[in-house]
């Protein structure tokens, strides 16, 4: 199997995800509060995924040895640099996630919550026992218990297909317009989630994306049955973003109604 054919396999999953219909309920600050304090969660989960290759595909024990690829590795060491220790809009080192976070304080979005449930994570032996006692909802769990089965299996091309297919591309650009269309002052107001969003495009658009390709195809290589394995839980991943998609349209049009009988 080639890229190609294994990204059109993909695509009726990946169209469905791009005009999703949660999209179209997006309009305002108080919608995108909503999407974040879901959101963050699969912000989250993509760096123990990114950190599970990086087990993986380059050394991180001792004594040291060369990596199996080094152009592979070399694109994991990109990745984590800019992932876990990129400037944030004032020049200061800070991981992506915690951008994420400091964007949600911004919007005045609940962030309290989700890092005291990320905070009980302690354990990757007893993550699954974890994320079913915490207080998430049931597409929030599925989300996170399949990231981790994915890393447990400890395949990287698995780990691989999780981390490249399974992302949303539209968002920021979405969020982007819902900023600038809310005032004045809106981009100037939410400054560190606008620079959050542009540097999100900026990557994944013009080096992630396209490097985790390679990726994938240095991993498969011609064994069939990798590119087999690539396929199945690239399909997974975009199932279980879906649904997560699904639970966060459901909670934003519940706050409308409420809004609406409040009236």
């Amino acid at each position: 199997m080639k890229i190609e054919n294994l990204e059109q396999e993909l695509q009726l999953l990946r169209e469905q995800l791009k005009n999703h219909p949660l999209y179209a309920q997006l309009e305002s600050v108080d919608d995108i509060k909503t999407f974040m304090e879901s959101h963050v969660y699969a912000v989250w989960d993509f760096m123990s995924l990114l950190k599970a290759l990086q087990r993986h595909l380059t050394c991180v024990d001792l004594p040291w040895h060369s990596a199996q690829d080094t152009s592979v590795s070399r694109f994991i060491n990109e990745i984590v640099l800019e992932e876990e220790s990129d400037f944030n809009e004032k020049g200061e080192a800070k991981s992506h996630f915690e951008m994420y976070l400091d964007a949600m304080q911004e919007v005045k979005a609940d962030r309290l919550k989700a890092q005291a449930i990320i905070a009980s994570f302690t354990s990757l032996d007893n993550i699954c026992n974890q994320i079913e006692a915490a207080e998430l909802n049931k597409a929030e769990k599925n989300f996170l218990q399949f990231t981790f089965d994915v890393i447990n299996t400890q395949q990287p091309h698995i780990i691989a297909a999780a981390f490249t297919f399974g992302r949303e591309d539209l968002i920021p650009d979405m969020f982007l317009s819902i900023i600038e269309q809310s005032g004045e002052n809106g981009p100037s107001k939410y400054k560190k989630l606008e620079y959050y969003l542009k540097r999100h495009i900026e990557l994944d658009g013009d080096e992630h994306g396209p490097l985790a390709l390679r990726m994938i195809k240095a991993l498969c290589g011609s064994n069939d049955q990798k590119w087999n394995d690539v396929l199945g839980y690239s399909k997974q991943a975009l199932q279980y973003r879906i649904a997560l998609w699904d639970s966060i349209a459901e909670k934003l049009e519940e706050n409308k109604g409420n809004l609406v009988n409040a009236l």
